[in-house]
């Protein structure tokens, strides 16, 4: 029998299990009994569409085995099964590229660390806070040879064949001895009750009990095996929402996020009419932590009438709802519908429709508290759907939002416009990628002066993509200050007298800088700075960021203009100058340091310092 090694990160995994990652160790059965449920849902389906599959009174269950004696823990299915390759590549590795990225957010604090633990599919390994050994006996359907997997959990396994009757997979756990508990008949179905009862599959429950019969010297005590059922086994969707309480579907969902939160929130739907279906699906409290990976996990299960169909199919709703968990079960649907047929369905497709516009109306509906929460996780992913989804735009440009010049926290396009202009109903915004250099250009001088709100959107990487396209909202339109002429109270002819004053001095920049600017004007946006640069509206790749963005390639750099604050006591004696080095010296440290403000770089960084030394010699 060969051994192997335990893949790095699953011996990791295994030492922090041992310590109790898991705030409550009872989540194992939990976790065991989900991955037989899926299990049968994969036989089952096979059973209904394909003939090889075929088996007369095949009927799901689960079983639970408690031994005293040999003080053991035993769970069991006849579901699909697995063959040495699944056993090594479900067991002895985690199948999943992110698997580094959940070790590197494990905190070492158990509380905050056994959330992540089914975010990455390695629910079965809880098994090792209880267990001393574990066997895991299987055999896939369809194929003649059983295996064993074994493992004490320390860094190595076995597999080995073996012999098996029917197809499904058996856990044998060899409790530690301080684990005694799990054995406890009462113990083990109120786990049951609690985490698994709306699982669709009977789980069964067998043990030992001591029985006493007949009176006085007759009487006589026997150990008698009992079996019984102790879950509802009735799919948790099915049933009418009177019938259910809070408490069952957060108990349901801990089983579909193998997790130990409760949902943000939740919502259970029944359609019924020229189409049937039923819905129910989840907004978690934490995203998932490969949310913004291309090999995400889909959270959405497709049932049809009550058949499992699949739970990777990334179609079921569109990918900025990717974190949302739960089910969808078609009544109409045909049982043996292809992957490819998936994607070209009619009736498919108007779940997925009906469903997006529920999932969004929900979110649209949570409390203050709720929605800070949702922001906090997801407002990434809604940006995604304003540039994706343009049936629901609307929608989400109500969910979306933004940080503000004006306002603590995070504020939405409605609030924004409730504080605004309503005459010339405009939204002022700006964007970069970094919110304290955002917060302290010199571009917003002019705005905080006139007491006007700028949206401050500091995720640039898809604020840049999706900011530009949204246009208008509810007859607003977006603004971006960086292309636009800045509020003053100053008269066009006013402005037209100071840029004729300067016209000299403005020339005598533009000639130093050369094609490094494209123009060098006066400006009244400023107030405290010298010197700004923005981009030239006019100019046809200011608008073409998003396209090169989103494209993945790098913009091609265009001349900014520089603009000049006339009132500065710097432009006013630079105007009045006559060493032309110096002269050169400042042109340069305007357009530079005027770079620096928004988040751009000079262009020569070694030039820039050196000038700032001459300059600050020259001061001392």
């Amino acid at each position: 029998m060969a051994k192997h090694q335990f893949q790095t990160e699953i011996g990791q995994l295994l030492k922090l299990m041992t310590h109790s990652l898991y705030s409550n160790k009872e989540i194992f059965i939990r976790e065991l009994v989900s991955n037989s449920s899926d299990a049968l849902d994969k036989f089952n389906y096979l059973s209904l569409t394909d003939e090889k599959f075929k088996e007369e009174g095949w009927s799901g269950k689960i079983s639970i085995k408690l031994d005293k004696e040999d003080n053991s823990l035993t769970i069991g299915d006849n579901g699909i099964g697995m063959n040495e390759a699944d056993l090594m590549d479900h067991l002895g590795t985690i199948a999943k590229s992110g698997t580094k990225a959940f070790m590197d957010n494990l905190t070492g604090d158990a509380k905050k660390d056994s959330h992540l633990i089914g975010q990455f599919g390695v629910g079965f390994y809880s098994v090792f806070m209880v267990a001393d050994h574990v066997d895991v006996i299987s055999k896939k359907a369809g194929e003649e040879q059983a295996y064993m997997f074994s493992t004490d959990g320390t860094g190595e396994y076995e597999v080995k064949p073996v012999t098996k009757e029917e197809h499904g997979t058996v856990i044998y756990i060899k409790l530690k001895e301080d684990e005694k508990e799990f054995l406890d008949k009462w113990r083990t179905q109120e786990i049951v009750k609690k985490y698994s009862n709306h699982i669709a599959y009977p789980i069964m429950l067998n043990y030992s009990e001591e029985e006493t019969t007949g009176e006085g010297d007759e009487k006589e005590t026997k150990t008698v095996q009992k079996s019984e059922q102790i879950n509802a086994a009735t799919a948790l969707w099915t049933l009418p929402k009177s019938e259910l309480k809070k408490e069952d579907y957060v108990e349901f969902y801990k089983t579909i996020s193998h997790g130990d939160d409760e949902p943000l929130a939740y919502l259970h739907n029944r359609v019924e009419g020229s189409q049937e279906f039923k819905t129910l699906f989840y907004i978690p409290k934490i995203a998932p932590m490969d949310m913004y990976r291309t090999d995400y996990t889909p959270g959405v299960k497709l049932y049809v009438k009550r058949v499992f169909i699949t739970d990777d199919d990334k179609e079921l709703l569109p990918p900025y709802l990717r974190f949302v968990k739960g089910i969808i079960d078609s009544e109409d649907l045909p049982l043996n519908i292809s992957r490819e047929l998936l994607q070209e369905n009619r009736i498919l497709a108007n779940i997925k429709q009906n469903s997006v516009k529920k999932i969004l109306g929900a979110i649209k509906k949570l409390g203050a508290e709720e929605a800070e929460t949702f922001t906090s996780q997801y407002n990434k992913v809604v940006k995604e759907g304003i540039y994706t989804d343009q049936t629901n735009k609307e929608t989400l440009l109500d969910i979306v939002k933004y940080k503000s010049s004006t306002q603590e926290g995070l504020v939405s396009f409605e609030a924004y416009t409730s504080r605004g202009d309503s005459e010339k109903k405009e939204i002022y915004y700006l964007i970069g990628d970094d919110e304290k250099v955002l917060r302290n250009s010199p571009l917003l001088e002019a705005y905080k002066k006139a007491n006007i709100e700028v949206l401050i959107m500091d995720d640039e990487e898809i604020d840049s993509i999706v900011t530009p396209m949204i246009g208008v909202y509810k007859e607003w339109s977006l603004k971006d200050i960086t292309s636009i002429e800045a509020p003053d109270s100053k008269s066009e002819e006013e402005k037209e007298e100071i840029s004729k004053e300067f016209k000299s001095l403005t020339d005598k920049i533009k000639e130093v800088l050369g094609e490094e600017v494209k123009e060098v004007k006066t400006s009244t946006r400023l107030t405290s700075s010298p010197s700004c640069v923005l981009k030239d509206a006019s100019d046809p790749m200011a608008g073409m960021a998003a396209m090169f963005a989103q494209m993945g390639q790098e913009m091609p750099e265009t001349p900014l203009i520089l603009e000049i604050n006339p009132e500065h006591e710097m432009i006013k004696k630079l105007d009045a100058l006559e060493d032309t080095a110096l002269f050169d010296d400042i042109s340069w440290i305007l357009l530079d340091s005027a770079k620096l403000s928004e988040g751009l770089e000079p262009k020569d960084k070694g030039a820039f310092a050196s000038r700032v030394a001459s300059l600050a010699t020259k001061a001392l």
